[in-house]
């Protein structure tokens, strides 16, 4: 009779060959990956214990106020928001300033006596782009529309150049890594991947080309470059550049599709250490109880 033993072996060698090659090809696949592969970047809120850097959101923000809302909107934030624990934390006073000079107004309101009006927005409404529905949006970019960025680091990610027969290996790293950065990661690569087109590419009119959006053609111009760029002042922290910039505004934008994650991880922690003592507790409970009883 054969024993199970040696056939165990053998399975467990077989598998862990299996995991070394896969690994091996994947990453000479990402070795070798497309000239358009964007690569991960760094961020303080990665993995299962990273938190938002203040000074990050706040430089991320004013990325935010002088580029980007001359076309988009941030409508699932709200101006009291910025002054949030785990947000950028601004001053009270300030956000209230802020929402008062804010050039977006609040419309869709009536008066007493029936009619629409504008106004000014408050600590509980919505920063908004500076258009009023999708039509205004794409009269004014040539039938573009540009998206509500609330949630644009949720709704985008990395490609993966792997070949397919590895994703299950990389996705079981990200998880053991907790990986939950690549739509970071894509706006990032977003703001820096702007090229000149490469020969013999056809590129649509009104469109710019760009590395990291898929199929490379984008109707936006780039919003930043290496001699177009948002200086800091001499406090936030860092040194203005197109590179600061872009990881910046990725930054924000990761807060704002997630403005809680820094007290979810810290809950988290809370959570599995409280399971862990109560699982102690009630382990020595039972050895307690059951200790004079003959099993």
């Amino acid at each position: 009779m054969m024993r199970a033993e040696p056939a165990c072996r053998i399975a467990a060698v077989l598998l862990i060959g299996l995991v070394s090659l896969a690994g091996a090809a994947a990453v000479r696949a990402e070795d070798a990956g497309e000239e358009h592969a964007t690569a991960r970047q760094s961020w303080p809120f990665a993995g299962v214990r990273g938190q938002y850097d203040r000074a990050q959101l706040q430089r991320g923000f004013q990325i935010y106020q002088n580029v980007c809302s001359a076309c988009h909107g941030l409508k699932r934030i709200r101006f009291r928001n910025l002054a949030e624990p785990g947000g950028p934390e601004f001053p009270d006073a300030s956000v209230k300033a802020l929402a008062i000079g804010w050039p977006n107004k609040i419309s869709g309101e009536i008066d007493d006596q029936g009619n629409p009006i504008e106004r000014v927005p408050g600590l509980a409404d919505p920063i908004l782009g500076p258009y009023k529905n999708d039509k205004q949006a794409r009269a004014a970019q040539n039938g573009a529309l540009p998206p509500d960025l609330s949630l644009i680091v949720k709704a985008r990610s990395l490609e993966s150049t792997a070949p397919w027969y590895t994703h299950w290996f990389w996705m079981l790293v990200d998880i053991a890594r907790g990986y939950q950065e690549g739509g970071a990661d894509y706006v990032y690569g977003l703001m820096t991947g702007f090229r000149d087109p490469p020969a013999g590419a056809q590129m649509g009119d009104g469109m710019y080309y760009n590395l990291t959006f898929p199929g490379h053609q984008l109707a936006m111009p780039p919003p930043l470059s290496k001699d177009n760029f948002v200086e800091y002042q001499p406090d936030a922290g860092a040194k203005g550049s197109l590179d600061q910039n872009a990881r910046d505004i990725a930054a924000f934008l990761a807060w704002t599709s997630d403005p809680n994650l820094d007290a979810r991880k810290r809950i988290g922690w809370q959570v599995l250490f409280y399971l862990v003592v109560t699982t102690l507790i009630l382990y020595a409970a039972k050895r307690l109880i059951w200790s004079n009883v003959k099993h």
